[in-house]
């Protein structure tokens, strides 16, 4: 069994520098059974590193339209029954499921804030600046600021396919965003700059692999990547092939959506 006292070691050896802001995912089932659950493992981020923030998206507060833009890698006007399941935007609604029970252990921690966009706000501690730094218009200019800051990702058993940054990157290299809609107090509100699909995110494992710092815990692994590289490799890499790090599932949207954006921009590197 795995305990507090092994992920804080586990952090030390990855040597991040301890000022130095991270962003973090993590799957608590990959190391097995842990002792304290996901608040041990928070505990032990909490101890080795000043700030610390992570995804608490709220995927159901999510509506489809009737009708929308064009080319937007949505499927309108079949969602009725799913639109009635959907839930107002509150500060206090839990993490979704998918983002699994690290980020809800932060969210619910006394010292933590959170970002106010309605599906993709960020949860953290010691990081009002970046939190706040956040808007509709603009979802990820946390990670900006995380860049700026000279951040880390921790990736604690799992995969790119989950690493928000990566997106970050997208939206540097000019990659074609989304528009979605969220249920909120004040009304459905327009979401842009929307990311597309993560799934292909994995191919960029070996590109960045000399920047990577690993460790290995009982069944699962802690991966540390300076921000500056991951992001410089990832954009980089969409401006020379815009079709770098989609997904190959012939059924996804967002990605179909990217394909053809590009096969109608022949002329450019990257989608407008």
């Amino acid at each position: 069994m795995i305990a507090y006292h092994d992920f804080v070691a586990a952090f030390r050896r990855l040597e991040i520098p301890p000022d130095a802001p991270v962003i973090a995912h993590a799957s608590l089932s990959a190391f097995g059974e842990v002792q304290g659950g996901a608040d041990a493992l928070l505990g032990a981020m909490m101890r080795v590193y000043e700030t610390i923030v992570m995804p608490g998206f709220t995927f159901k507060t999510m509506l489809i339209p009737e009708s929308g833009p064009r080319d937007n890698g949505l499927t309108y006007g079949q969602s009725a029954d799913a639109n009635l399941m959907a839930q107002f935007f509150h500060p206090g609604m839990p993490v979704d499921r998918l983002m699994g029970a690290v980020p809800e252990a932060l969210r619910k921690h006394p010292q933590a804030a959170r970002s106010m966009h309605p599906i993709l706000s960020f949860v953290g501690i010691h990081a009002r600046s970046i939190l706040e730094s956040q808007t509709v218009d603009d979802p990820l200019k946390p990670v900006e600021r995380l860049l700026e800051s000279q951040g880390w990702v921790l990736l604690l058993g799992v995969d790119h396919d989950v690493n928000t940054s990566i997106h970050y990157a997208e939206h540097l290299a000019g990659r074609k965003q989304f528009i979605r809609w969220a249920l909120t107090p004040n009304g459905v509100v327009a979401c842009p700059q929307f990311p597309g699909c993560s799934d292909g995110f994995f191919q960029i494992a070996p590109r960045i692999a000399q920047y990577a710092r690993e460790e290995l815990l009982a069944n699962g692994r802690l991966l540390a990547i300076p921000l500056n590289h991951l992001i410089e490799v990832a954009r980089s890499w969409i401006q020379a092939d815009p079709l770098a790090l989609l997904c190959d599932r012939s059924y996804c949207e967002r990605c179909e959506s990217v394909r053809v954006h590009v096969r109608a921009h022949p002329d450019r590197k990257t989608a407008p």
